[in-house]
Parts: C-alpha cells; structure tokens; sequence
C-alpha cells in the first residue's frame, strides 16, 4: 500500500515538472498608450498584436500588463504585454514567470535593437541589456541575463542626439510596407521557440 501511493505521488511530481516545461511566457515589450502604439521602441507590443490577430486571440487587462493565452501542441503561450512602462518591464515579468511556475528557460524576451538594420533578427540565450531600459530592468529584477531575447532591428537612422526621438517616432513608409512580412516571420519565431526549441529556432530563423 505505501509503494503504491510513493509511485502514486511519484506519478503526479512527474507530471507536474512535465507540465511547466510546457508553459512559455512571451514578452513583447512596449510603453502603454495609444501615442506610441506604432513607434519603433513597441515592436514588442507590435508583434504580440500580430500573433494574437492572426490566431483569433483577445488580450485581457490582468495584473501588471494585458495577457492572452496562446495553445499549440500541448503547449501553452502565454503572451504578456506588460503595463509598467519599459523602465519597469522585470516586475511584470517576474510576477508572471512565479504565478505560472515556468521555468527561466521557457522566457523568450521581444524587444528592439538599434544596432541591427530594420527586420533583422537575432535570438540569443543570454546577453548583457545593450543599452536598453526594459531589458536593463529585467536582468535586475530577475538577477540573471540567462534568459532568451528576440531583437528586432530598427537600425539607427537618426542624427546625433535624436536618438529618443527617434526610437519614440513613428515607422517610416518603407518600413511600414516591410512589416507585414517581418511580423509574420516573427510570430514563426515565437511558435518555433516552444515547439522546436531554442537552438533549431536560432539556426533556422538568425539573421533571416
């Protein structure tokens, strides 16, 4: 009788751990507020709106930021735009991460790059903030870099000094034309991340 409920209790440890691994918290990061919902610095935001269309999923206003929960393949995505401001992005990431028990390395980080031309990918396991806030605040909060990030290149097409104006500024034609197709290759991305994991997602999809 004890054997049995020791491989019952067993049984049920395993499936827990097996059921973690499967959950995944996506973070587009982004500042609140229809003035900069299409400014280079959301794409983070932009890209969660893409997938969310395209799957027929609705945000939901939740604690520190809107949420929807995305399934596939026994897996589940859970997409957080937090409602902190990018100085703030690590509390809502934090909070997320410990109410829904997943695991550091099921984090995938969206979020602009001023180094990369515009459309460029580069998913990293790890990495210092390079400058930007919202990462810079959620390698405090966490304690750690070890967490993956997508950067979407915005280039840095800007004159000396105008670099916030810049990041804060609306898409120009041309990049608004090519987004469409970037987002999608995005969306690709997230799906990848947690279906195919990170190093096949990193082979098949940098610098595409």
């Amino acid at each position: 009788m004890i054997i049995s409920i020791q491989k019952l209790f067993l049984s049920a440890k395993t499936e827990e751990n097996t059921d973690h691994m499967k959950k995944y918290l996506i973070v587009g990061l982004g500042n609140i507020g229809a003035e900069y919902v299409n400014t280079r610095h959301n794409i983070g935001f932009k890209v969660l709106d893409f997938l969310a269309k395209k799957e027929s999923l609705s945000f939901e206003t939740a604690k520190l930021g809107a949420m929807a929960e995305y399934k596939l393949k026994g897996r589940t995505f859970f997409l957080l735009k937090p409602n902190t401001y990018m100085n703030l992005s690590g509390k809502a990431v934090k909070y997320w991460m410990d109410k829904e028990n997943i695991p550091l390395e099921n984090i995938l980080v969206i979020t602009d790059d001023l180094n990369l031309s515009f459309g460029t990918i580069r998913i990293k396991p790890k990495g210092s903030d390079g400058g930007h806030n919202g990462l810079k605040n959620i390698n405090l909060v966490l304690n750690t870099q070890q967490y993956t990030r997508f950067r979407f290149g915005i280039s840095d097409q800007f004159k000396k000094g105008q670099q916030i104006d810049y990041v804060l500024g609306d898409w120009d034609e041309e990049e608004k034309a090519k987004l469409p197709e970037r987002l999608e290759v995005a969306s690709e991305i997230i799906k990848s991340f947690g279906t195919a994991g990170l190093e096949n997602t990193m082979t098949t999809f940098n610098g595409k």
